[in-house]
């Protein structure tokens, strides 16, 4: 498997890619935002590990142009370390998110597992009431009129869909959706699911997701 790294510090750079190599991939070296845009260009990549802070473009903008060009697995490799900076990387679409300074065998057993995932792919068109999610075009209307939702966005849907009638907990969202274990005084989830409500159910009825009180949410037709 190919991966690409693109990170600023020459020795960390130099690090990941002795390791990762060593490790049985084939491991491409960007040292700044410009050769990491050229090189997605130009190249299929397996997973790719980002820095946030690079020259020339940085890791925010980067991803945004891998999401634009497809469902890549991206990790975030970083030193900042908020809160607001893991919200961010992760609603703009990245896969995980790990703070330097890090330990080698945590990253590598990251990478690992975002690349043994694979999408869902038993039910391809969900149809709940006039909700339709399109799960290999990644398209969703509700009564024929089609709704835009981020990466994330679509994620929390799908799962929610996938699982329709369950009442998901914010802990099972969180790591299903985002892949983060997170402090309990954070209020990703319900800011993600009021966004999405927004979208997919304020403007029409029935009201498709609906609130469990101090449990989770779940997506469900009232007839059901």
């Amino acid at each position: 498997m190919r991966l690409l790294v693109v990170e600023d510090e020459a020795k960390t750079a130099q690090f990941l890619a002795k390791g990762l190599g060593e490790s049985g991939f084939v491991v491409d070296v960007a040292a700044n935002g410009l050769d990491g845009r050229y090189l997605i260009e130009q190249q299929d990549y397996d997973l790719i590990i980002l820095d946030v802070m690079l020259p020339g473009l940085n890791g925010w903008q980067l991803l945004k142009l891998i999401r634009q060009r497809g469902e890549t697995p991206v990790l975030f490799l970083t030193a900042r370390d908020s809160i607001e900076d893991r919200v961010r990387g992760l609603e703009l679409g990245a896969d995980d998110y790990l703070v330097k300074p890090f330990a080698f065998a945590e990253l590598l057993a990251r990478v690992k597992t975002l690349l043994r995932r694979g999408p869902v792919r038993e039910i391809e068109v969900y149809n709940i009431a006039d909700l339709e999610v399109d799960v290999p075009r990644r398209r969703v209307s509700r009564n024929g009129q089609r709704i835009s939702l981020t990466n994330k966005e679509f994620a929390l849907l799908h799962l929610l869909a996938s699982r329709r009638g369950e009442v998901l907990a914010r802990t099972l969202i969180a790591s299903q959706v985002w892949n983060l274990n997170f402090d309990s005084d954070t209020n990703m989830v319900e800011v993600a699911v009021r966004r999405l409500r927004a979208k997919v159910d304020d403007p029409y009825m029935p009201k498709l997701i609906h609130t469990v009180r101090g449990v989770g949410y779940q997506l469900q037709a009232p007839d059901e």
